[in-house]
């Protein structure tokens, strides 16, 4: 396996020139990556587009994404780089998600490209053992796998609209060998959860969460959601759309995609959690006149989640945690 040292990599050019002159199948890492030990070793991954065979641990990492990328450094897994989001409220200055942007900067991981914009010179660059990429949304780099496969480079697909993040965690630790630190951070994670939720007064009744005027959208979330499951941890009740409702879906994942005019139907729940809201949009969730009649506005029992709450990993939801923290402390 090659491996380059940061002061010592080739530019982008001489890279695809050797491509181009057929010499770069031979410069980088295999799919099979050498073994450098037995203890537990090979191991056979199963992903969503396949199996990937690795002989050893990785020792560089590549995330083309953003939403799994938290995941990674969570369970401190060898990320040397991240493809980044657009520049927005939702990230840093270099398009790392805020939650852990900070986490990634102080471990050194690069920037892999911005705005999502696909570079197959930036991973061959980066001389990975191993490149994650995701099945879903907007980070999704399917389109481009073959052409990632053709530089000899090994891909491991993740499904994270399907999955929560300790799942997502575990398959991520068992291909790193990093399994000794994603079960330390699923406990971590549920004890903060158990421990924060002990101190709690929350109000009776149900909770709905719902993604409110979101991109123009409107959703009520499912109680498997990654969002309803860390409510849960902390105690609360959450409950999905009617059945009676189901007819008027008009997209299904996590959240049950609705119109506006059917979401005050939509919402059985006492209070109200928004997915992604600030205290800004809990004013605009109550002062919304289709809305005035739902019990959670009637009684003030509306609530943001924070916005790094419309995805779910290990650093996001201990922030969704402290974000819904100080309403229900006794």
């Amino acid at each position: 396996m090659t491996t380059w040292p940061s002061d010592r990599r080739p530019s982008r050019r001489a890279v695809l020139a050797g491509g181009l002159a057929g010499g770069l199948a031979a410069a980088l890492p295999p799919r099979l990556v050498h073994a450098t030990g037995n203890d537990g070793w090979p191991r056979r991954i199963p992903h969503e587009t396949g199996e990937l065979l690795l002989s050893a641990p990785p020792r560089r990492i590549l995330s083309t994404a953003p939403s799994l990328t938290g995941v990674l450094l969570a369970i401190g897994a060898p990320l040397v780089a991240s493809a980044a989001a657009a520049v927005g409220r939702l990230t840093d200055d270099s398009g790392f998600f805020r939650q852990w942007a900070k986490v990634a900067h102080d471990r050194g991981v690069e920037v892999l490209y911005p705005n999502l914009a696909f570079d197959i010179e930036a991973l061959i660059v980066q001389a990975p053992d191993l490149v994650i990429a995701s099945a879903t949304g907007g980070d999704s780099v399917l389109p481009y796998l073959p052409l990632i496969e053709e530089q000899g480079l090994p891909v491991m697909v993740l499904d994270y609209s399907s999955h929560g993040w300790e799942e997502l965690a575990e398959t991520l630790g068992r291909a790193s060998g990093q399994d000794e630190g994603t079960q330390r951070v699923i406990r971590d994670f549920a004890d903060r959860a158990t421990r924060v939720g002990a101190g709690l007064t929350r109000p009776p009744g149900q909770v709905s969460i719902v993604s409110y005027n979101l991109a123009g959208t409107y959703a009520v979330g499912k109680p498997s959601s990654p969002q309803a499951k860390v409510a849960a941890a902390l105690g609360f009740d959450v409950v999905g759309l009617p059945d009676a409702l189901q007819g008027a879906v008009t997209r299904s994942a996590d959240f049950d995609f609705i119109s506006h005019e059917n979401l005050p139907a939509a919402i059985t729940g006492d209070s109200v959690f928004l997915m992604s809201g600030s205290a800004e949009s809990v004013q605009a969730f109550c002062a919304d006149p289709v809305l005035a009649n739902l019990p959670a506005v009637a009684k003030g029992q509306v609530y943001p989640m924070g916005p790094s709450s419309f995805r779910i990993d290990y650093y996001s939801g201990l922030e969704m945690i402290e974000t819904l923290r100080p309403y229900f402390t006794r």
